[in-house]
């Protein structure tokens, strides 16, 4: 009886991501991270595509295609959290919030399964490089993006599907900058530790499934590596900043969403981890360190200028 004092929430009520006083210097901080994001992918995404050697390099498609990923994994929540720096009432209303979650976990599902594509063609790289030819096709790269995007329109899915039935009265306040599953369904009029057991069955079982994967193909990598010349330093030359990308994105999301069964604001720190820094660390880490990859950015920079 006392769920019907309440009427059906319409829209959440966002804490933001600093005190009032900090927020016209995050404002600055982070619109100057979202262009730096944007541009920094969208100029990798033209010179891949600009450039047929890199064009038709399984490494660099792949790398481009997660560049492409990264701008849409920067703006899901960025633009309306740098706008709420500006505001007093950081309010989201409830179709809103869906769509963020649902974008959420679409790209970072997605992004999960183009690390482990990317991770497969190093190891094919280095462990079977007579193969690579031949087992990085054309189809099978285009293939591995498709199943990546489908995988994370499956995932967010299932995701929103199970989110957006669920009845929400009375409590609306989300304690972060976004909507996201742990913070929304402990606003649900339900038993909040059998929605923690069905978020770990979905959300923190896909993150392990991926991320333990991915370091045991790193260090079968490493080991392979040591039966050739120079093979070690090669193969940590290539796969430490991989390694590092992978383990910035997926330690946050194993910590939130595997142990959802508590309060605690940590949750806001680890967010932006995946949010706003994972889209600038792999262009950084993957392409912008790759000689080959700054070779060509520099010829279509003099292009441009030549043109102009």
């Amino acid at each position: 009886m006392g769920l019907q004092n309440y009427s059906l929430v319409s829209e959440f009520v966002l804490h933001g991501l600093c005190a009032s006083h900090l927020q016209i210097f995050f404002f600055i901080f982070f619109s100057g991270l979202y262009v730096a994001i944007v541009l920094g992918n969208l100029f990798i995404v033209v010179t891949v595509i600009s450039k047929p050697r890199l064009h038709s390099s399984p490494m660099y498609f792949l790398l481009g295609n997660l560049s492409f990923l990264d701008m849409w994994l920067a703006s899901f929540a960025i633009p309306k959290m740098i706008g709420d720096f500006l505001s007093d009432g950081k309010l989201i209303s409830f179709g809103g919030c869906m769509a963020q979650i649902f974008f959420l976990h679409f790209i970072g599902g997605a992004e999960m399964m183009f690390l482990v594509s990317i991770a497969y063609d190093r190891y094919v790289a280095i462990c079977k490089p007579l193969h690579y030819v031949t087992m990085m096709s054309r189809q099978t790269c285009i293939g591995l993006v498709l199943v990546s995007w489908a995988i994370g329109f499956v995932y967010s899915i299932s995701q929103v599907a199970f989110t957006v039935n669920l009845t929400y009265r009375g409590l609306n306040e989300a304690v972060s900058f976004f909507c996201d599953l742990p913070l929304v369904i402990r606003l649900a009029c339900m038993d909040s530790y059998a929605l923690g057991i069905l978020m770990i069955s979905d959300s923190g079982l896909l993150s392990m499934s991926c991320f333990l994967p991915l370091m045991i193909s790193y260090t079968i990598i490493l080991i392979t590596a040591q039966c050739a010349a120079g093979g070690v330093s090669k193969a940590l030359s290539t796969c430490s900043e991989h390694i590092m990308v992978v383990t910035i994105f997926f330690v946050p999301c194993i910590f939130i969403y595997l142990w959802p069964f508590r309060s605690f604001s940590v949750d806001k720190l680890l967010s932006v981890f995946y949010t706003p820094f994972t889209p600038l660390l792999n262009p950084l880490m993957y392409t912008l360190r790759n000689e080959e990859m700054k070779a060509a950015m520099k010829k279509l920079q003099k292009r441009h200028v030549t043109f102009h």
